[in-house]
């Protein structure tokens, strides 16, 4: 080839080689096959949402659990500003409880 040397060529050719395992590595044949494949894709984005929704219940759950557990022993310590603002949170559910 005119005006390029055997050493560029054999650099570009290890540089596509290094391309070639990056896009094996990220398994973007697998992900064109899923794009490909329409239903699979929504099954599996479907089934992803269940399980994203799961966990963020779950979380949700053990962090309510943990701050409501909290809450607690703070409150039987008596302190005045915190037992004066669970008093309160107390009367606004007792009121909204017997409006309804």
């Amino acid at each position: 080839m005119k005006g390029i040397s055997e050493g560029l060529i054999a650099t570009l050719i290890k540089k596509l080689e290094r391309v070639a395992t990056a896009i094996e590595k990220a398994s973007l044949v697998e992900l064109a096959e899923l794009y490909s494949n329409p239903r699979r894709m929504m099954y599996l984005n479907f089934l992803l949402g269940l399980m994203r929704g799961f966990g963020i219940a779950v979380g949700f759950t053990a962090v309510g659990a943990v701050f409501l557990y909290l809450l607690g022993r703070i409150a039987a310590l008596n302190l005045p500003i915190v037992g004066e603002f669970i008093a309160e949170i107390a009367r606004i559910v007792q009121n909204e409880l017997a409006g309804r």
